[in-house]
């Protein structure tokens, strides 16, 4: 029982020190809604990956292998160290799409969880999709030992309620938690690319060939009509591979080769800076989603070029109809051009405001909900 006025918190699949700066949007912004729910009390945030990162510590293979059957594995040792878990799901990843074995470390964290009795809210984020019974099986497991569940999007809403569990609120993305930047000064784009190492690199999702031929249209379609453009890194120097600097230079040489344009990369150093640059940008287009909601919550338009559910729902949540889907749409450089050839940019503009004002709200709601829940079941935490 919690005896005094602080409550530590762990959030997981997420990492402030991340190369993938969605994973850094993930740790900022759920640590701020924590802090917000539990405001005027001691609030201590950690964060825990899959891998070491912010914390030494894995939850991995080798990990859960040293931690099964034994009360003070190093997984279990970790956990005891706290009063109450937010899950953020690394965003999209309570799904089957990254493969059974990611699930899998998912699972067994949330088992451990429920060993030692610790209270467990599923934070914003995507619900499924599971396409395996087995996969179905455990994810009805774990959203029925959530004290919360929130997601999202609708869809997800709507997925966590197949699987027998009422989502509690449907929220949207932590990034709109962030304070917005202060201008650096940045030069701006006329339209920024974000080149996803994840689809350059790997056929997991969507034909890598396609991918790359529609990166460098889009790019030499833009520049014959006169834009300013430039390439940018949402993960930058990954040690697991996937990496968008390393994609981006590839995407530099073929656009050179293919088109005779020469366009630069901008590689930011850090979370802040890559907000600074998108903020700074006129467009920003990109296939890493937290590319495109970094920009839409500093109040610069985007294009996410989707690779899986999870785009669509969470961005028409919020009244946001300009997503193209790699998975369906057979020339994805031309629909862009078009796109932003037709549309009305200044009126575009003007509605981010009110989506930001949708989402603030939105998240104050979730810090709300997690506090009343911390208050009601105060005597049964720790």
């Amino acid at each position: 029982m919690v005896v005094d006025n602080k409550v530590r918190v762990l959030v997981l699949w997420a990492d402030s020190r991340a190369a993938n700066y969605g994973l850094r949007v993930l740790a900022k912004g759920n640590a701020e809604i924590v802090k917000r729910a539990f405001h005027g009390m001691d609030v201590d945030v950690d964060f825990q990956d899959f891998g070491p990162g912010d914390s030494p510590v894995s939850f991995g293979t080798k990990a859960i292998l040293r931690d099964a059957f034994r009360n003070r594995g190093p997984i279990k040792s970790k956990l005891r160290a706290y009063d109450l878990v937010i899950d953020s799901g690394a965003g999209d990843s309570f799904a089957d799409i990254y493969g059974f074995k990611r699930f899998s470390f998912i699972v067994y964290a949330h088992l451990m969880i429920r060993l030692l009795r610790i209270p467990m809210i599923m934070g914003p984020q995507t619900i499924g999709p599971f396409n395996s019974r087995l996969g179905r099986l455990l994810a009805r497991q774990s959203l029925k030992q959530a004290q919360l569940v929130l997601t999202r999007d609708s869809a997800s809403t709507d997925f966590s309620k197949r699987l027998g569990r009422e989502a509690d609120l449907t929220v949207t993305d932590v990034v709109f938690a962030l304070d917005a930047p202060q201008p650096r000064g940045f030069p701006g784009s006329d339209v920024l690319v974000n080149v996803s190492g994840l689809l350059w690199f790997s056929d997991s999702h969507v034909d890598s060939t396609k991918y790359k031929e529609s990166v460098v249209s889009l790019v030499s379609e833009l520049i014959s009509l006169q834009k300013g453009v430039s390439l940018f890194a949402h993960v930058v120097h990954s040690p697991s591979g996937n990496d968008d600097v390393d994609a981006c230079l590839e995407a530099v040489e073929k656009i050179k080769n293919q088109a005779g344009h020469q366009v630069q990369v901008l590689v930011p150093g850090d979370l802040a800076e890559a907000r600074n640059m998108v903020a700074a940008a006129g467009l920003v287009v990109g296939a890493r989603m937290h590319a495109c909601l970094n920009a839409i919550s500093v109040g610069t338009p985007a294009i996410p070029w989707a690779y899986s559910r999870k785009f669509k729902p969470l961005l028409e949540d919020l009244d946001w109809h300009m997503t193209v889907d790699l998975r369906a749409d057979p020339h994805p450089a031309h629909t862009t051009v078009a796109m932003i050839m037709g549309t009305d940019w200044a009126e575009k503009e003007r509605q981010l405001q009110d989506i930001l004002t949708l989402a603030h709200d939105r998240l104050e709601e979730a810090s709300t909900v997690i506090g009343s829940f911390y208050s009601k079941d105060r005597e049964t935490i720790g």
